[in-house]
């Protein structure tokens, strides 16, 4: 069985082209910004299925932050529960894939096609997220192998606090 190997991106030649650049980050390093508009060119998923609405920091090959905001119009609080509204954990888990999969539709030498979810390890919830929320999901890459399949670290916070984590494993076909 083969392991998992680092991701080298020190000649990384992505296709992401963003209009947005916010200011450096301690590092030094501009912090790429993407829209929504731009995630739906990257991402095949639409509403009410689209759980991401802006990357907010992008550092290609190793990490993706994007920011869901959690409303009450959103149709799964209708039935996840009337009376007390809480996003469902897999909706969550999904909200972490799709930061992934941003991040994994920009790695070199990948087909570039459709990323699918194909595991979750090491999968915790910590506490409710309801609507009036901002989730902040970070996806991290751990590693890519025979640019078929990735593995990242993800966590979601709302106000700096963790709501859920967990380790996505994904198929690029």
């Amino acid at each position: 069985m083969s392991t998992l190997t680092e991701v080298n991106t020190s000649d990384f030649s992505g296709t992401l082209s963003v209009n947005n650049q916010s200011p450096e980050d301690p590092d030094g390093k501009e912090k790429t910004v993407i829209t929504l508009e731009e995630i739906t060119k990257l991402l095949p998923h639409r509403y009410p299925f689209l759980l991401v609405d802006r990357i907010i920091e992008y550092v290609p090959g190793q990490k993706a932050v994007g920011i869901k905001n959690v409303t009450c119009n959103e149709p799964h609080f209708q039935g996840h529960f009337p009376e007390r509204p809480i996003m469902p954990g897999v909706l969550i888990v999904e909200a972490m894939a799709q930061v992934g999969g941003v991040l994994l539709t920009q790695l070199p030498d990948c087909p570039g096609g459709l990323s699918m979810l194909t595991g979750i390890d090491k999968a915790k919830f910590r506490r409710p997220v309801v609507p009036g929320d901002q989730l902040v999901i970070t996806a991290q890459l751990l590693g890519v192998k025979r640019r078929r399949f990735g593995k990242m670290q993800c966590l979601a916070q709302v106000d700096g606090q963790r709501v859920a984590e967990g380790e996505l494993m994904f198929s690029i076909t």
